[in-house]
Protein backbone atom coordinates (compact mmCIF):
# COMPACT_ATOMS: atom_id res chain seq x y z
CA UNK A 1 0.00 0.00 0.00
CA UNK A 2 1.53 3.52 -1.33
CA UNK A 3 2.05 5.82 1.80
CA UNK A 4 0.34 9.36 0.88
CA UNK A 5 2.09 12.39 2.88
CA UNK A 6 -0.51 14.85 4.66
CA UNK A 7 2.20 17.79 4.44
CA UNK A 8 1.13 19.00 0.94
CA UNK A 9 -2.50 18.59 2.05
CA UNK A 10 -1.66 21.04 5.05
CA UNK A 11 0.40 23.43 2.97
CA UNK A 12 -2.14 23.89 0.32
CA UNK A 13 -5.76 24.11 3.38
CA UNK A 14 -3.23 26.56 5.37
CA UNK A 15 -3.04 28.91 2.38
CA UNK A 16 -5.94 28.95 1.39
CA UNK A 17 -6.96 29.51 5.35
CA UNK A 18 -4.11 32.95 4.76
CA UNK A 19 -5.58 33.81 1.42
CA UNK A 20 -9.41 33.70 2.84
CA UNK A 21 -7.62 36.24 5.70
CA UNK A 22 -5.75 38.55 3.28
CA UNK A 23 -8.46 39.14 1.22
CA UNK A 24 -11.11 39.92 3.67
CA UNK A 25 -8.94 42.22 5.55
CA UNK A 26 -8.64 44.07 1.88
CA UNK A 27 -12.33 44.14 1.18
CA UNK A 28 -13.22 46.45 4.53
CA UNK A 29 -12.28 49.65 3.79
CA UNK A 30 -13.49 52.48 5.84
CA UNK A 31 -15.38 55.84 4.71
CA UNK A 32 -15.13 59.03 6.95
CA UNK A 33 -18.13 60.20 5.30
CA UNK A 34 -20.13 57.21 5.58
CA UNK A 35 -18.65 56.63 9.29
CA UNK A 36 -20.22 60.46 10.45
CA UNK A 37 -24.38 59.10 10.44
CA UNK A 38 -22.69 56.40 12.57
CA UNK A 39 -21.01 58.04 15.25
CA UNK A 40 -24.46 59.26 17.19
CA UNK A 41 -23.38 55.71 19.25
CA UNK A 42 -20.24 57.56 20.57
CA UNK A 43 -21.46 60.80 20.66
CA UNK A 44 -22.61 60.53 23.82
CA UNK A 45 -19.72 59.79 25.47
CA UNK A 46 -16.59 60.72 23.43
CA UNK A 47 -17.46 63.77 22.89
CA UNK A 48 -17.77 65.21 26.24
CA UNK A 49 -14.73 66.70 27.23
CA UNK A 50 -13.18 65.18 30.89
CA UNK A 51 -16.45 63.10 30.53
CA UNK A 52 -15.89 60.08 33.09
CA UNK A 53 -18.51 56.67 33.66
CA UNK A 54 -19.32 55.34 36.79
CA UNK A 55 -20.35 52.15 35.40
CA UNK A 56 -19.24 49.64 36.19
CA UNK A 57 -16.23 51.29 37.42
CA UNK A 58 -14.95 55.27 37.52
CA UNK A 59 -13.15 55.07 34.07
CA UNK A 60 -12.45 58.46 32.16
CA UNK A 61 -13.55 58.43 28.47
CA UNK A 62 -11.14 59.19 26.15
CA UNK A 63 -11.88 61.70 23.23
CA UNK A 64 -11.94 60.09 19.86
CA UNK A 65 -10.68 62.78 17.40
CA UNK A 66 -7.38 62.25 15.59
CA UNK A 67 -7.20 58.75 16.76
CA UNK A 68 -5.49 56.40 14.51
CA UNK A 69 -8.06 54.76 12.45
CA UNK A 70 -6.69 51.09 12.70
CA UNK A 71 -6.39 51.42 16.28
CA UNK A 72 -9.91 52.11 16.68
CA UNK A 73 -11.38 49.66 14.29
CA UNK A 74 -9.47 47.11 16.30
CA UNK A 75 -10.72 48.46 19.63
CA UNK A 76 -14.08 48.22 18.53
CA UNK A 77 -13.61 44.38 17.54
CA UNK A 78 -11.52 43.71 20.69
CA UNK A 79 -15.05 44.68 22.40
CA UNK A 80 -16.92 42.78 20.08
CA UNK A 81 -15.07 39.38 20.60
CA UNK A 82 -15.09 40.21 24.80
CA UNK A 83 -11.28 40.90 24.52
CA UNK A 84 -11.81 44.50 25.87
CA UNK A 85 -14.48 44.14 29.02
CA UNK A 86 -16.28 47.51 29.26
CA UNK A 87 -19.91 46.49 29.22
CA UNK A 88 -21.06 49.81 27.34
CA UNK A 89 -18.73 49.44 24.66
CA UNK A 90 -18.98 45.53 24.21
CA UNK A 91 -22.73 45.99 24.08
CA UNK A 92 -22.20 48.99 21.30
CA UNK A 93 -19.62 47.16 19.43
CA UNK A 94 -21.88 44.19 19.21
CA UNK A 95 -24.09 45.76 17.15
CA UNK A 96 -21.32 46.50 14.53
CA UNK A 97 -20.04 45.52 11.29
CA UNK A 98 -16.37 45.30 10.49
CA UNK A 99 -17.29 48.03 8.07
CA UNK A 100 -19.39 50.19 10.50
CA UNK A 101 -16.13 49.74 12.54
CA UNK A 102 -13.78 50.89 9.52
CA UNK A 103 -16.22 53.40 8.60
CA UNK A 104 -15.99 54.62 12.64
CA UNK A 105 -12.39 54.38 12.63
CA UNK A 106 -11.95 56.56 9.35
CA UNK A 107 -14.23 59.34 10.67
CA UNK A 108 -12.52 59.92 13.76
CA UNK A 109 -8.83 59.59 12.10
CA UNK A 110 -9.94 62.83 9.91
CA UNK A 111 -11.23 64.88 13.22
CA UNK A 112 -9.23 66.56 15.56
CA UNK A 113 -9.35 66.72 19.46
CA UNK A 114 -11.05 70.25 18.68
CA UNK A 115 -13.67 68.87 16.21
CA UNK A 116 -17.39 70.18 16.90
CA UNK A 117 -19.05 67.85 19.64
CA UNK A 118 -22.60 67.04 17.63
CA UNK A 119 -20.99 66.13 14.32
CA UNK A 120 -24.08 65.37 12.82
CA UNK A 121 -24.91 69.11 12.15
Amino acid sequence: MKKLSILPQLAVSASLVFAGFTVQADEVKGNAAAGNPKVWLCVGCHSIPDYRADYPFVYKVPMLGGQNAAYIASALAAYKKGERKHPTMRAIAGSLSDQDMADLGEYYAAQTASSPINPLK
